[in-house]
């Protein structure tokens, strides 16, 4: 929806996952991120009709302790200046993450267990999207 601000987005639930702070989650899911829970709030469970284990899906998060007005960052804090859109930093003018997970199990109507995101628990989640093959036309 477009508003005289910009547009709007709202959560449709969050990440529970054991990182509690910014500061020590790893950057990549690579670099031993944990498996999470993602809590899909009431109004929004019936979208995850379809979504089974064993998918692979990307989950589109947005990163709420991000700094908004950076336009170049250091990568890793050492790398040479570089311009933020040629970066997966979470200091960015939208912080929007893109998370390629692993469905693990289905939890009930409202959860869905994931392997490996560096997402801090409290996340709110803005989309969650199957990865599809060429094959596929979902």
């Amino acid at each position: 929806m477009a508003t005289a601000e910009g547009y709007t987005v709202r959560p449709i639930g969050w990440v529970r996952s054991s990182l509690k702070e910014r500061k020590g989650a790893p950057r990549q899911t690579y670099e031993g991120a944990p498996d999470a829970r993602l809590e899909i709030l009431p109004d929004f469970a019936q979208g995850l009709d379809g979504i089974a284990a064993g998918q692979d899906v990307v989950v589109l998060t947005w990163l709420h302790e991000a700094v908004r007005d950076v336009l170049e960052v250091r990568p890793r804090g050492v790398l040479p200046l570089t311009g933020v859109f040629a970066t997966r930093s979470p200091d960015r003018p939208n912080p929007i993450g893109l998370h390629r997970v692993r469905v693990l199990s289905v939890e009930g109507a409202r959860w869905i267990h994931v392997n490996a995101i560096e997402a801090i628990d409290g996340t709110p989640i803005l989309d969650i999207k199957p990865v599809l093959d060429r094959s596929s036309d979902a």
